[in-house]
């Protein structure tokens, strides 16, 4: 798998939003770390981090880049890219993975032992019930699998709403509002869009609220039930509950969705690979590090510049965006050894920035893996191979942000 090839083209503010450039960003990703790896967009405060050892060096000074969500990449209405205030969606937008500590740390407190520790392994079986449901879905198209609206997508969806603690017949209403929370990140979108999308978004915040109050009567030991009994000890407030909630159903679909669809259509697309690990499944597990690495579920990261400081030399204002591109850093040569190839023996398989690091590191990480593992795993056993359909080719979600595939048709044999 190699990328293409490396562009000389001189980098323009348009360049954020051009569809084009997102759809395969990887040789402007490879000129920014070559020519710019802190670059100051023209006309914007903001600035794109493309190189692997200025992003850690960025995530290690939290007094220095803020984790808070408050301003997003959005489209303005002569097609210029611009910044949007994120102030006008209320409250909920500083939790978890948009929070500082000391908040962040009670935040990650109260779910971290229930989502994972006591949890994910627990869910083992329901998880493959659930992938089983899937491929008999899968199944009944026949030779011709629409994958990604089949099983990636709603495999997370379901999993996600078990855990939360939200009723089964809801989890198409999960599915639904888990990827379309990834809009407002698109960065395509022009303010009155975003805002039409937010509107849209509060539908799943209303819900969330119902079930917290129901929960405030009678907490079960699920993850609404964990922040019922956060809100009553007076550790969360409801708008932090109802936060945490919208994050872990947003991050918990939308990335898992991105790494179950984008570890299938690579190995759809080189047989050699395929071939490879239907021989030796414990392969699987390393194939899943080189899935995530090369296509990170989510482009990168938000960070707000909360004091004048400077990045690999280059100086950043207070209030200055900073986007901290995950993707980039997977593969920059510095850090990764063939960095553009698939590497199933590599010394240290989960060097990459997919889930995070640090503070932030994805508390759902484990269970995203468990997830698409036992979907691989069922895919291979279930199948003696699987192409991409060479008359419908896959389509990416239209996102800067969003590594994930809306459409991904596979031409199947089963066994």
């Amino acid at each position: 798998m190699s990328s293409a090839a490396p562009s000389t083209a001189p980098l323009e503010a348009r360049t954020v939003i051009d569809p084009d450039v997102w759809a395969d960003p990887y040789s402007f990703f490879e000129q920014l770390r070559r020519e710019h790896p802190v670059w100051l967009v023209p006309g914007l405060e903001m600035a794109f981090v493309a190189s692997h050892g200025l992003i850690v060096d960025a995530l290690r000074r939290i007094d220095d880049f803020s984790s808070h969500l408050d301003v997003l990449l959005a489209t303005g209405e002569d097609g210029n890219p611009m910044l949007f205030r994120t102030e006008e969606f209320g409250e909920g937008t500083t939790t978890l993975a948009t929070a500082d500590p000391p908040e962040h740390t009670m935040h990650r407190s109260v779910v971290f032992p229930e989502l994972v520790a006591r949890r994910m392994e627990a869910m083992r079986p329901e998880i493959e019930a659930f992938i089983g449901e899937q491929f008999e879905n899968a199944r009944s198209q026949g030779t011709r699998v629409e994958w990604a609206n089949t099983v990636a997508h709603p495999v997370p969806a379901r999993v996600i709403g078990r855990l939360i603690g939200l009723p089964d017949e809801d989890w198409p209403n999960v599915m639904r509002w888990a990827l379309h929370g990834g809009l407002l990140l698109a960065g395509f979108h022009t303010p009155k869009a975003m805002n039409a999308i937010s509107q849209e978004n509060s539908d799943a915040s209303r819900f969330l609220y119902a079930k917290l109050a129901e929960a405030g009567n009678d907490p079960g030991d699920d993850l609404v039930g964990v922040c019922a009994k956060a809100v009553a000890s007076g550790d969360l407030n409801r708008g932090e509950a109802i936060g945490t909630l919208t994050v872990l159903l947003g991050a918990g679909g939308e990335s898992t969705a991105s790494l179950i669809g984008n570890a299938v259509r690579m190995l759809a697309a080189d047989s050699a690979l395929q071939e490879q690990i239907r021989a030796d499944h414990s392969l699987i597990e390393n194939f899943i590090e080189e899935a995530v690495r090369l296509e990170s579920p989510f482009r990168g990261h938000y960070r707000q510049v909360k004091r004048d400081c400077e990045l690999g030399g280059v100086t950043l204002p207070a209030g200055t965006t900073a986007f901290l591109l995950w993707s980039s850093a997977n593969r920059d040569p510095a850090e990764h050894d063939r960095p553009d190839e698939v590497v199933l023996d590599r010394r240290i398989p989960r060097s990459h920035l997919s889930f995070g690091r640090g503070i932030h590191h994805c508390v759902g990480a484990p269970l995203a893996r468990l997830e698409t593992f036992c979907s691989l795993e069922r895919l291979l056993q279930e199948t003696s191979w699987f192409s991409l359909a060479s008359d419908d080719p896959p389509r990416w979600e239209k996102s800067m942000f969003i590594r994930r595939h809306e459409h991904l048709p596979l031409d199947v044999t089963w066994n």
